[in-house]
């Protein structure tokens, strides 16, 4: 009789717990983006003010989703070793948009036309193609600057560093 009764209160506590809405969804994933469509067109020049917008809609609560920017200004900062991730090797630098405002971009090395690592210096100046992802206030750059193209991602991008362009 004793497991019956302890089968009875097993189940018991499980539909209770069924009843709880928060254990009924899917987990996900950490950075998870909005689902929707890629976008498809990125402005034919540069455009900070345009992604200094995207930055303050994700950083005010708007959905995070990745958008196509063009942008440009002057490298500030540089590592001078490329990191070999899962995608590959690659090439990181700061680049200042705005006074005060600067956004890590991200080069595929293994996709890109270019000289050895690093091909930019502190003080040139960029023209950047790339997709922004934004995942916190800390956790935010441009990407994909790269001239390939996926299922996720369908605007090639580039990097131009004073009138040199490497994509």
């Amino acid at each position: 009789m004793s497991r019956f009764t302890n089968r009875t209160r097993l189940l018991a506590l499980c539909l209770g717990l069924a009843a709880i809405p928060s254990l009924n969804t899917p987990a996900q994933a950490r950075h998870r983006h909005t689902q929707a469509a890629p976008p498809t067109t990125v402005s034919a020049v540069c455009d900070n003010k345009d992604f200094l917008a995207k930055q303050q809609a994700f950083e005010n609560g708007a959905p995070r989703a990745d958008a196509a920017v063009h942008i440009c200004g002057t490298v500030l900062a540089f590592a001078k070793d490329a990191k070999k991730t899962r995608s590959g090797l690659h090439g990181y630098f700061y680049v200042t948009v705005a006074p005060n405002i600067s956004i890590r971009i991200v080069t595929n090395l293994d996709e890109m036309h270019t000289p050895a690592w690093p091909w930019v210096a502190k003080g040139d100046q960029v023209d950047i193609v790339g997709r922004y992802y934004y995942d916190s206030p800390r956790q935010q750059g441009v990407d994909w600057t790269h001239r390939g193209t996926g299922r996720s991602w369908s605007i090639p991008g580039y990097v131009t560093v004073n009138g040199t362009r490497y994509d």
